[in-house]
């Protein structure tokens, strides 16, 4: 990697570096009541999958993927594990998860074994960019709300291609940009436009070909994300449950989720959910 790959994927990291966040979401599991021994996907979805639509965006995800059992999934950019954890459960299949930032990984480590799935899903300390698998070992990956803090795209899907078996799929949901206009910040993903690289569909149709993909499908999910933002901000206004987005976010979370709903409402950005393939050659 570029010297100046390093210093943003060191931005990245330190955006999304809270501390002690394993302690703090097993603090708020106790305090709604939550019983500790057993603790379900369920329980954690509030805080775990804080990608746009959370918990609902995953299984809709899942449906235009059609996992198998017997497919071993890759999770680029997995987070604290809550969308590999979904997959797991969901379609019985294995998931491993990569993440740039230690704490998510450690995190999502022990959430895994909190819900006795670390026997199905496990996660590494990586950069998207380079991946420590050997070439074509998955059958399938994903990546929810990532590429945003990614600049070099034909790196990163030519990176996920070379690990995914001839024939595989691709399933990617990520903002992307609508237009040259200026965004509002903090957003989830960034405090300034640093280490914000957004890209349209436009362009993400011409990256996935460059790399090797083809048969892409585009969802634009705009109408669903504004419904979930909605809900998301009447819910803020209300009594805060111990557990949620602000445990990984942070104090700034409600204007962050403002600027994101600002954002859409103004045309600049919108969430999309692209589905690709690797080429059976």
């Amino acid at each position: 990697m570029t010297e100046k790959t390093n210093t943003t994927e060191e931005i990245v990291k330190n955006h999304y570096s809270v501390g002690d966040l394993a302690t703090n979401i097993l603090a708020g599991l106790r305090e709604d009541g939550k019983d500790l021994d057993n603790i379900t996907t369920n329980d954690l979805a509030v805080v775990d999958e804080f990608h746009i639509g959370g918990h609902a965006a995953t299984q809709y995800l899942l449906s235009k993927m059609q996992f198998s059992q017997t497919d071993h999934v890759l999770d680029v950019g997995s987070g604290i594990g809550g969308a590999a954890r979904t997959i797991a459960t969901s379609a019985g299949c294995t998931v491993t998860g990569i993440d740039l930032t230690p704490e998510y990984v450690e995190t999502a480590e022990t959430l895994s074994h909190l819900t006795g799935l670390d026997k199905q899903v496990s996660f590494k300390v990586a950069s998207a960019l380079e991946l420590p698998f050997d070439d074509g070992v998955f059958d399938a990956a994903v990546t929810l709300h990532v590429a945003m803090n990614i600049k070099d795209r034909d790196a990163l899907y030519s990176e996920i291609l070379r690990v995914l078996k001839p024939g595989a799929r691709l399933g990617i949901y990520d903002v992307m940009k609508k237009g040259d206009e200026a965004l509002d910040y903090p957003v989830p993903w960034a405090e300034n436009d640093q280490s914000s690289f957004l890209a349209s569909p436009e362009q993400m149709h011409t990256y996935l070909e460059n790399a090797g993909f083809d048969n892409i499908d585009t969802d634009d999910r705009s109408e669903f994300a504004m419904d979930y933002f909605k809900r998301r901000i009447a819910a803020a206004s209300g009594k805060r449950s111990a557990l949620g987005p602000h445990l990984v976010m942070g104090a700034s979370a409600p204007q962050k989720f403002k600027n994101m709903q600002i954002n859409m409402e103004k045309g600049r950005i919108a969430p999309v959910l692209m589905i690709a393939h690797r080429s059976s050659d």
